[in-house]
């Protein structure tokens, strides 16, 4: 069951139960509805507390449910039913609470974390904006600026700085979210704390200095995005607009513009790319090297250092008994590693016909493991084990996909930089370089700087190609 009540003396507790991140699905938005009526129904409850098991809070969307039709209850009509409960609504948060989970815990009326917890709205991500009344409640509680801030970055704020500026109530030192969330409900009720309904309070004061330097800021720094602009449109309809209703309104449209927009579709593209391009297709019950040697030296090899104690892998600088896999520098001999499966770590402009070599992106932000002669098994077992080790992996086969999109662009000019990634991805989906076709735009991006709200060469490729058949 997603979400279930239950009372715990006078206090009854709404507990959302959707693993892994408790995403507000459809089940889970009704569920919601229905125990919030049976919550107020509940005459021996004089409070109520909105928490969810597992390791965090809502974390945001079902990503299930992206680019399908919306059922109802919708987000905002159900956040509209939580901020109207008549008894006092108490949000105990733990883990992450982001996008739509911070819109539910701003619709109740007070707000507990466990210490460690982190809050943010980063649906600009995404392309969109808070879409259930984030920008509308946000800057009830923040004011102008920082709402200006918070929402058009998306970052991630941490506990101690949501209880400065007044998004929480309160940070608890309870172990669980069920002990905060009793406590805190016990407090309100002894009038201990004051519960504040968010959408009751009054409009934030005006701030025309915050907006038109966020204005100039987004003109500057990213004059072709579309959903920044639209958050401050909405964060100044909270200002200006003459009702929290009408605010929600104006919000609703442009939220509405926002998934209208062609980059929001890009963007969520992206998304979804760059949850599994570690993975090697028909391989499966692949588990990581646990033992690994690192050969020679190379400023990699530090950062991997860093991770294997929390991600119990042991390495290395010399192969052993025990070893499983070695990763070896660039220009250090292997003649003594043939029982081993061995990663060649190479630099992106040179070439080889290593069984699996390893290309890092001159920026450092993404590798890539290119499978010549290896098994697949092996490759995976080699790509699980450098994402445990905290890098970011893109599987390949055949040829490196950084190597031909670095060749296109050194041969092209600035100007034409990006018509020659979408020319060489067009090139490399067709010799099956990739075993994905986004697992190019992915590289793209984060490796060479592609737009990102364009979703990748290969898709704006395929986009023109489509357009010229119509």
């Amino acid at each position: 069951m997603s979400v279930h009540y239950q009372r715990h003396g006078d206090v009854g507790v709404i507990q959302i139960a959707n693993p892994p991140v408790n995403a507000l699905s459809h089940a889970v938005r009704s569920g919601l509805v229905d125990a919030l009526k049976e919550g107020v129904a509940d005459t021996d409850a004089k409070a109520l507390v909105v928490l969810a098991d597992g390791r965090t809070f809502i974390a945001g969307a079902d990503i299930r449910e992206f680019g399908k039709p919306p059922q109802a209850p919708l987000l905002p009509d159900v956040i509209n039913q939580l901020e109207a409960c008549p008894k006092p609504l108490i949000a105990a948060l733990h883990g992450t609470a982001l996008g739509g989970g911070l819109e539910v815990a701003l619709g109740c009326h007070y707000r507990v974390a466990l210490a460690g917890t982190r809050v943010g709205l980063p649906e600009v991500k995404l392309g969109l904006l808070p879409g259930a009344g984030g920008t509308q409640r946000l800057p009830r509680l923040v004011g102008v600026e920082r709402a200006l801030e918070m929402i058009t970055s998306g970052r991630f704020v941490e506990a101690e700085e949501a209880l400065e500026a007044g998004i929480i109530d309160a940070i608890s030192n309870a172990q669980t979210p069920l002990e905060a969330g009793l406590a805190a409900a016990q407090e309100v009720l002894a009038d201990a704390q004051t519960p504040r309904i968010t959408g009751q309070l009054p409009a934030p004061a005006a701030n025309p200095q915050a907006v038109t330097a966020m204005l100039d800021w987004l003109n500057q720094q990213s004059p072709e995005l579309f959903s920044p602009f639209r958050i401050v449109e909405a964060i100044q309809a909270c200002v200006e607009a003459e009702s929290l209703e009408a605010g929600l309104r104006r919000e609703r449209e442009l939220f509405l513009a926002c998934m209208d927009s062609p980059q929001r579709a890009g963007l969520i593209h992206l998304f979804f790319a760059a949850r599994s391009p570690h993975l090697v297709p028909d391989v499966e019950k692949a588990s990581a090297f646990k033992h690994v040697a690192l050969i020679g030296e190379h400023p990699l090899f530090e950062r991997l250092q860093k991770a294997a104690q929390k991600a119990g892998i042991s390495l290395t600088s010399a192969s052993n008994e025990a070893t499983e896999l070695c990763l070896l520098a660039p220009n250090t001999t292997q003649d003594s590693l043939a029982n081993y499966p061995v990663v060649a770590l190479e630099e992106i402009g040179s070439d080889s016909d290593t069984a699996l070599s390893l290309i890092i992106a001159e920026n450092g932000q993404i590798g890539e493991l290119v499978n010549v002669s290896a098994e697949p098994l092996t490759q995976q077992r080699a790509a699980l084990t450098l994402k445990a080790l905290r890098l970011n992996i893109v599987v390949s086969q055949q040829k490196s996909i950084l190597r031909a999109m670095h060749a296109a662009i050194q041969q092209a000019s600035a100007s034409e930089k990006q018509s020659a990634l979408e020319q060489a991805s067009i090139n490399i989906a067709e010799q099956s370089f990739c075993y994905r076709e986004s697992d190019i735009d992915l590289l793209a991006v984060e490796a060479f700087g592609y737009p990102r709200h364009l979703g990748g060469p290969h898709r704006q490729a395929t986009l023109s190609t489509a357009a010229k058949d119509v």
